[in-house]
């Protein structure tokens, strides 16, 4: 017999990306940063283009422009007409943010979230253990428990009896439900820094690791200024900061009002925000104040944060702000939730939260 034959391995060289490729990369980024606005962003490479020289004699940007149009990334409403992305852009920039952020992750089986409970899941254990009353033929180790029956009872006459049969642990797959917060106050774009356009790279990246790796999973997104709103994945892309305070207290409420709808026993709260809250509805008025923190809405703010704890739904807080007395709220806000938080910046926002979503995931709250 002649057998197999091995050598070391030398992976194939990678291709070099087309012209398109590389603008398109490039477009993607900018269409987040611009928030869908295609003209925009098409100035902006241009404008790049004039720079840096990114297109060549044979590939200009008119030609990347038909090609957008021609592969079905963005469309024309009428003949020289406005230009908008697509429902194909959308789900590219979310992948785009998804190899940003989380690197480049292999999608496997749904379901992915591990527990620290065996029972009758889907995912076979190392955990070994002889048969019990209600056990079931697909938790018999066929293999194992043969060979047991070879060593008790011999080969030539063969039996298999019940104390030969060996059981395979099966562990169960946690469903987990995530709310993620979005603070899109004005604050969000004061002092020269964007702090909108990582929080939404986040955001995109979450979405697409869960709707792809586990899709079992459910994600809620919500935005808050002076009230709070949901919206969907598709939205993300298109995600502006508006002229508002920050109205943590709705957040909360219509984040807990979305997981009590969710029959997952694992719930959790992924907050985005730059500062305090500053902001309380009290029927059709808005009570607000941005000077220091506020006891009536702080109180407020950290009542809802127990009933979190009550609940057992933990708050993870990120805060992308460096202000001692921000701090403090953030280290009371966590206490009374025992929760957690991170004192983040921009560009350590997305392992932080790919961190504490896996290691949430391996648990029930």
């Amino acid at each position: 017999m002649l057998g197999y034959r091995f050598s070391e391995y030398t992976p194939p060289p990678e291709g070099e990306k087309s012209a398109f490729e590389n603008l398109l990369n490039t477009f993607m980024q900018l269409l987040t940063i611009t928030s869908g606005d295609v003209q925009e962003a098409l100035e902006w490479l241009n404008s790049l283009d004039r720079q840096y020289g990114i297109t060549t004699d044979e590939y200009g940007m008119g030609d990347f422009i038909q090609d957008l149009k021609d592969k079905g990334y963005i469309s024309e409403e009428t003949p020289g007409g406005r230009l908008s992305i697509t429902a194909k852009s959308e789900r590219t920039i979310r992948q785009s943010a998804l190899e940003e952020i989380f690197g480049k992750l292999k999608k496997t089986q749904s379901g992915n979230h591990h527990s620290n409970y065996a029972g009758q899941g889907d995912e076979l254990s190392t955990d070994r253990r002889d048969f019990q009353f209600g056990d079931t033929l697909e938790q018999i180790s066929m293999t194992e428990s043969i060979r047991n029956a070879q060593i008790n009872h011999g080969i030539s006459d063969f039996m298999l009896m019940e104390d030969d049969l060996e059981i395979v642990e099966k562990e169960f797959k946690a469903q987990t439900s995530t709310v993620l917060m979005i603070d899109i106050s004005h604050s969000m774009i004061l002092y020269g820094e964007d702090r909108i356009t990582p929080a939404k790279k986040v955001a995109m990246a979450l979405a697409e690791l869960i709707t792809t790796k586990y899709p079992k999973d459910t994600l809620d997104i919500i935005v808050f200024g002076n009230d709070a709103w949901q919206i969907q994945i598709k939205d993300l892309p298109y995600l502006e900061v508006g002229p508002y305070h920050t109205n943590t207290v709705a957040g909360l409420e219509l984040a807990m009002d979305l997981l009590r709808r969710r029959k997952n026993k694992n719930k959790q709260i992924f907050m985005i925000t730059d500062g305090k809250p500053t902001c309380l509805k009290e029927g059709i008025r808005y009570y607000k104040n941005s000077f220091g923190l506020d006891r009536k809405i702080l109180n407020k703010t950290l009542t809802l944060a127990a009933q979190c704890r009550r609940l057992k739904i933990p708050i993870t807080t990120f805060m992308i702000a460096s202000d001692s007395y921000l701090q403090q709220f953030v280290r009371e806000f966590t206490e009374v939730n025992q929760g957690r938080a991170y004192y983040s910046s921009l560009k350590g926002l997305g392992n932080y939260i790919f961190e504490d979503y896996q290691r949430n995931r391996r648990k029930t709250f």
